[in-house]
């Protein structure tokens, strides 16, 4: 049996991906500091798939703690997730994600080169392809960032190809991911940010629960056909289907750097998303609309041939079984 190790694997990205690793048949060794998910989710890996993940909770930049993972166990691959995401808090602390993202991945890929570990799927983001590109994204556009957030996903992204050019036996796939939603179709596992979220399927369930009084719609003067913007919405077990192919498709049969979309190739409005989740969940959701956000696009969606091409991988899910699966979890969650 392969083993993987997953650094952030009970965030929300991360555990769909181990659950998903799990029932492909891998053994999956989990890293994750708990900063900002939480232990119930390797609980929930295990009442999935009946298998208990290795669990370590220890910040990546812990390198005695990397260094020990390895020697315990033979790692044939790492998936690595591990970071932080919010872009407004890496306008106020930008310091705060070059020491956490960029110097955390160096001390990951140090500890994978001393263990002769050399294939890597690394989490990255549509967010590298700034604001100066028309969807669909493709991957060989020009690339740049709008905050800290996104520059350091392009730092890493520039440091791993130098890597992959200065060393040839390293195979690295960058998975440039569009808008992930929904939950796993069990509904024991899904998407729990902590505090206040930002994103819009997570607002559109604390509204529901009764946790805010409405939710705010950022912009309806976009020139799109509600005035709402657009984005590329995947399902997270999509999305987690996607790092097993990036593993088989690409890391076992390649060395190098790569680039691959991950959204589902077309777009919904922001008020399309809401409609859907009010036929999921039966329930209307109050809106009021507010000036649009600063650095918001009116329109984002992927490109996602290549990794269809070359990863044998499409998304296969819709927006409604995003908004069905989303609600199952989140209602279930709040019994």
């Amino acid at each position: 049996m392969r083993k993987l190790l997953v650094t952030g694997g009970a965030g929300f990205i991360g555990s769909h991906t181990c659950a998903a690793l799990t029932d492909a048949g891998f053994s999956v060794v989990i890293i994750d500091d708990l900063s900002n998910s939480s232990a119930d989710s390797i609980c929930r890996i295990k009442e999935i798939t009946g298998v208990e993940p290795f669990f370590y909770k220890a910040d990546i930049r812990d390198r005695e703690t990397l260094d020990r993972i390895f020697s315990e166990h033979s790692i044939d691959a790492v998936i690595h997730f591990a970071g932080l995401k919010s872009v407004a808090e890496s306008v106020a602390e930008p310091m705060k994600y070059y020491r956490n993202n960029v110097f955390g991945t160096m001390q990951l890929i140090d500890a994978m080169e001393n263990a002769g570990c050399k294939k890597l799927v690394f989490s990255s983001s549509a967010t590298v392809y700034g604001d100066m590109n028309t969807p669909p994204y493709t991957e060989d556009m020009r690339v740049g960032a709008v905050n800290p957030y996104g520059q350091t996903k392009l730092m890493i992204e520039q440091m791993l190809m130098d890597l992959c050019e200065s060393d040839t036996e390293w195979s690295v796939a960058a998975l440039r991911y569009f808008n992930p939603v929904g939950a796993h179709k069990s509904g024991l596992l899904g998407e729990a940010p902590f505090g206040t979220p930002s994103n819009l399927v997570p607002c559109i369930a604390d509204t529901l629960m009764g946790k805010q009084e409405y939710l705010s719609v950022y912009g309806n003067d976009y020139e799109t056909a509600d005035g709402t913007a657009i984005r590329d919405y995947i399902h997270i077990m999509d999305l987690a289907e996607g790092h097993i192919a990036a593993l088989r498709e690409y890391n076992d049969k390649y060395t190098g750097f790569r680039a691959f979309n991950l959204g589902t190739g077309c777009g919904s409005s922001v008020l399309e998303v809401i409609r859907e989740y009010e036929r999921a969940s039966g329930m209307k959701i109050p809106i009021v609309f507010k000036p649009r956000r600063q650095g918001d696009a009116a329109v984002s969606y992927a490109d996602a041939s290549r990794a269809e091409n070359e990863l044998h991988w499409k998304a296969n899910l819709g927006l409604s079984e995003m908004c069905l699966d989303s609600w199952r979890y989140v209602s279930q969650s709040n019994v």
